[in-house]
Parts: structure tokens; sequence; C-alpha cells
């Protein structure tokens, strides 16, 4: 059980973690939403049998190696006392060239464990190819990469790298001499300047540590016309879904297996499945928390714009934990998750929330809406404005 927080009584409220869980967590600006994140954190890192990773575009998470000095007198309210946990920053790309040898070094000294995070091309499906490059399966140059990177996968599976793609359509006869040019320029980019790809293949999930934080540092990447930040999530979760999917078989047949359950917390949810519009990450993760529950998958999301997120992702989810939200359009889309078994629409809950860490929370599974006062973090947190 996650000990969240307390209700108006001064009950406390646990959140029951024994099985898959979707978890949208959402407020405006300023509200406590990435806190709660990091609550929940905090108490699933504790389990020994799941792997806890966090998608991090804002960065906000690295800190949680430090104890939450600037709160201990009311953690001891709580009875709780400061304390960091184990941090594990996966960076896309080589860490020296992206941060700095000064600044790894002042991670190190908070204890915060700096490793690189490649993806492999042979992971990223032909259809990922061609939005990575705004290309359509109705263009030339589109076909012909698609052509050239599924022949790569009949032949190699996923054991190939961007010289194999290169190669293949310089042998292609269907293809013209400025459409492979254009296309090896910018898988050429790709392979040196994005500094993402690997170059020998990499079993992804071998990154993770457990009873650690993993934060993938999302914020490396610059949010571009590429979308690098969509395609390492995207590659992450079709790995760690199939990989755990092949477990749960495994698990069922009395099999040893090595993949642990999962908890993916992404942070700016809004950015990788976005309502109305598609995304390297969308199709991916939809299937994650539509399918995910039976291979152990879980699925932590917040977001400052509800409204902003596909409504498919926020219909799956059986537990909300709502902060001050005051948009209209984002108050529509919450209240849209009204469930017949509650006494109120979602909206008149809302309206009861008056102090900061306060959040509706809706759980599903036991039918029950609570007002609750979250509990201070243990552990500090960095998505406080400065």
């Amino acid at each position: 059980m996650i000990f969240l927080g307390q209700d108006s009584e001064g009950e406390q409220v646990y959140l029951d973690d024994s099985r898959s869980r979707a978890v949208l967590i959402c407020g405006k600006r300023g509200s406590g939403k990435s806190y709660t994140m990091g609550v929940l954190l905090e108490e699933l890192v504790q389990r020994d049998d799941v792997l806890v990773i966090v998608a991090d575009p804002m960065r906000n998470f690295h800190t949680m190696s430090l104890p939450n000095r600037e709160q201990e007198s009311m953690l001891w309210k709580w009875g709780l006392a400061a304390k960091g946990v184990p941090v594990r920053l996966l960076v896309p790309g080589d860490p020296v060239n992206r941060y700095g040898r000064e600044v790894i070094k002042a991670f190190e000294k908070r204890g915060v464990q700096v490793e690189p995070l490649r993806i492999n091309p042979g992971d990223i499906v032909p259809d990922g190819w061609l939005e990575l490059f705004g290309l359509e399966i109705t263009q030339p140059m589109g076909i012909a990469l698609y052509r050239a990177v599924q022949r790569c996968h009949q032949q190699n599976g996923v054991h190939f790298f961007v010289p194999e793609i290169i190669e293949r359509l310089q042998k292609d006869p269907q293809v013209k001499e400025t459409s492979v040019q254009a296309l090896i320029l910018r898988l050429e980019t790709a392979a040196n300047e994005w500094d993402i790809f690997s170059s020998r293949y990499l079993e992804l999930s071998e990154v993770f540590a457990p009873k650690t934080v993993n934060v993938i540092d999302l914020g490396v990447l610059e949010i571009s016309r590429f979308g690098l930040r969509n395609l390492v999530l995207a590659v992450i979760v079709r790995d760690l879904f199939r990989k755990r999917r092949d477990a749960r078989l495994r698990e069922e047949l009395g099999l040893p297996a090595e993949m642990p359950k999962v908890w993916l917390a992404i942070d700016e949810g809004q950015e990788f499945v976005p309502s109305g519009k598609s995304a390297l990450a969308k199709e991916p993760l939809i299937q994650w928390v539509k399918e995910g529950r039976q291979p152990g998958l879980s699925l932590i999301i917040a977001s400052q714009q509800p409204g902003a997120i596909d409504r498919e992702v926020l219909s799956q989810c059986d537990l909300i934990l709502c902060h001050k939200v005051t948009a209209a359009e984002d108050v529509d889309a919450i209240n849209k998750l009204s469930h017949d078994y509650m006494a109120h629409e979602l909206k008149h809950y809302l309206r009861q929330l008056n102090r900061t860490g306060e959040a509706v929370m809706v759980d599903d599974f036991r039918e029950t809406v609570t007002i609750v006062q979250v509990r201070p973090r243990k552990s500090q947190h960095g998505g406080a404005e400065r």
C-alpha cells in the first residue's frame, strides 16, 4: 500500500498498488502535481519487485537523492523523516557532452548515478522512421525509407544500425539517386549529430536498476520537429512492454522471469499523448495503458493541461489525483471522468480544494471520492518555482 496523505477527518489515505494501476495526476502550475508524483515514487522505490522509471522532460526528479531538509518540521508532525532515495540519471547520448564534467561531478556528490542511455536503430519500427523525418508512406522518399528499414528488419531482426539502412537504400534500384542522397543526409545527421543511437545492440531494460528511481533526463533533448524526446520514450516503452509480456508468460508457466513489473511515470504527459495530433510515443503508450495491466505494467501520467491529453489515455485511468484546476477546457476534461457511483460531478469536488497539496482522489477500484491532503515529501522536491 502507498501512503498518500490524510483525508478531511485526519484519517490516513492509502493507495492499493497490489495490482497494475493507471494514474492521472493533474493540476495547474504550482498546485502540487509534480510534488505528488514524487510522493508516489518515494513509496514505490521501496518495493523489491518493481522497476520505477520516470520520463522527466522538466528535470524535476534528480533532486530526490537529497533529503527534504526544508520541510523537516512538517515531516516530524506527520511522523516522517527527511530522507533521499537512490537515483539513477539516464542521459540520452554522452553525459559528458550533454552536461560537462563539472555537472557530472556535482551529481555524483549528491549520490546520483549518471549513466548514458542510447537506443537501438533496429528497435524503431518503419513507421517511426518516417514520422521522425516527417515523411509520408505515399511519398517516394517515404516509400524508399520504409522499404529499406523493413528489409533490414526482415534480414536482421532488430540487430541493425544506421549504416545498414543506408546500404539498403543504395542498393535499391527503384529509388532515384536524388532521393537516396537526401535520405542518406538525414540518416547521417541522425547518426552523427543527434547522439542518441547505439553502434552495437544494447538491451535497454538492463540500464534500469531495481530499488532506484530511474530518471530519464529528456530535458537534454530540445523540443524540435524531429521529436527526439518522443522517439526515446517510444522505443523504451515498446521494449519494456515486449519484455514484460514475455516475462508474464514465463511466470504463468512456472518459469523464472528476470523482468520485474514496471511503474512508468511521465511528467508533462500532454507532450507524449497529445489530444488530436500524432506523436511518436502516443501509440505505444496507448497500448501500455490499455493492455498493460495483465503483464504488470503501471502508468503515472502528470499534466497541468489534462484537456490536452488524448481521451483514450484519460478514460483508462483508474485513479485520479486532481489538484486545483481553473482553465475551462481542463475542468471540462476532468469532469468527463465522473462516474455513476459519485454523489456529485467531479467539478463539484474541485471547487472544495483550498490549499496547496490538496487533491480530489477518485479511486475506481474502490469506487470512492476523497479530498486528500498529500503528505510532505521525504526527499527534496525539484519542481518548485524559484
